[in-house]
């Protein structure tokens, strides 16, 4: 299992440099099929962290729990939570969370002593 992760300041910049790190593990993985999606979560939850997260950095971690499985996480000091809600016709943001749950088979919040991690877990082709 080999586990991305990096630490960077806390820019609108950052989302590149996720998705490049997303991709960069999926394809290590050959599990390239995750790369349009996974690019995608990864974009919004850094986002996110960018607009709403008073502390200057964040760090993202790509992990492979399972073969076919992989966890992409946002990290950041701040402790207030990610608020799923649904946008109305004409807002121009507030859909990031909506986005992740559409493709994402599962995501969520861990609370840390410090802070947070917002996830979202990709499921791959079993292969035998």
């Amino acid at each position: 299992m080999i586990p991305g992760r990096y630490a960077t300041g806390r820019t609108p910049e950052s989302a590149g440099r996720a998705r490049r790190l997303v991709s960069v593990a999926l394809a290590a993985w050959s599990l390239d099929e995750l790369a349009d999606d996974g690019a995608l979560i990864v974009s919004e939850l850094v986002s996110n962290t960018v607009r709403h997260a008073r502390c200057c950095s964040i760090r993202v971690t790509v992990t492979r729990p399972e073969p076919s499985r992989v966890r992409i996480g946002v990290v950041d000091k701040s402790k207030r939570l990610p608020e799923l809600r649904e946008p109305c016709r004409g807002d121009e943001s507030g859909r990031g969370l909506v986005l992740v749950g559409a493709l994402a088979k599962d995501w969520g919040t861990d609370h840390l002593p410090w802070g947070k991690r917002v996830w979202a877990e990709l499921h791959g082709e079993e292969r035998g």
